[in-house]
């Protein structure tokens, strides 16, 4: 069993949440983030004190005007694991974040902490058994994918080999779906979509049809609290 996998099964079904205005984070992908607000520094000790999991969840529309209390958040985050912790002399730190799983939030609880805590599940991919379908759904995001990128440039041959290897094709979308320009509203659909041949499909469909903003380079940049 990986890493991953035991914090998965680990996962006691109370999420500590990080809610964040503009990053939808997904299984798979590793974050930076810059931890600097107390109630987010207490978060990260309680975390490393315990199990190492945040739950990185996008605040709704209209968060402007109570972020300092509890304004509306999404109903689905993403559980990740501390990688990798930095701390610096004045308090703040610096935190790698990995990816493990979707959690689809089921009830925030009342205010023990200085920051927000839900009841949480896990939902797992659903992979349909229909094998030749999955295998059209992998050819159609590769041309949908490798058509934004010029053919003899390093991009278009990284992807390539992603696309001819052995990574599932949720895990796929989850990656693309994280980096490539999208905006975030989609990338919060693509996160709440748990069956990855719908998946496959959405996202294709917008790279075909739309152009928008909001990728993240790799390796990503930090994200501030």
């Amino acid at each position: 069993m990986t890493d991953d996998q035991a914090a998965i099964r680990g996962f006691g079904g109370v999420a500590r949440l990080f809610p964040l205005p503009n990053l939808v984070l997904f299984p798979q992908v590793v974050q930076g983030l810059h931890v600097f607000e107390p109630r987010y520094r207490q978060l990260t000790a309680d975390a490393l004190a315990d199990d190492r999991l945040i739950t990185i969840i996008m605040l709704s529309p209209g968060w402007e005007a109570d972020y300092e209390g509890r304004p509306v958040v999404e109903a689905f985050g993403c559980l990740g694991r501390i990688t990798h912790h930095e701390p610096l002399p004045d308090g703040r730190s610096n935190l790698r974040l990995r990816g493990l799983a979707r959690l689809r939030l089921l009830a925030e609880q009342p205010a023990h902490k200085l920051y927000r805590t839900a009841r949480a599940e896990v939902v797992p991919d659903v992979v349909p058994e229909d094998l030749p379908r999955l295998l059209d759904l992998r050819r159609g995001l590769a041309d949908a994918v490798l058509g934004r990128f010029v053919p003899t440039g390093p991009a278009h041959r990284q992807l390539g080999e992603l696309f001819a290897g052995p990574t599932p094709l949720g895990a796929l979308c989850d990656m693309l779906a994280y980096a490539l320009p999208i905006e975030l509203g989609l990338k919060q659909r693509l996160l709440e979509e748990p069956r990855v041949d719908r998946r496959a499909e959405v996202l294709a469909h917008a790279l075909r049809h739309h152009e928008s903003a909001g990728g993240h380079e790799f390796p990503p940049a930090f994200s501030p609290n």
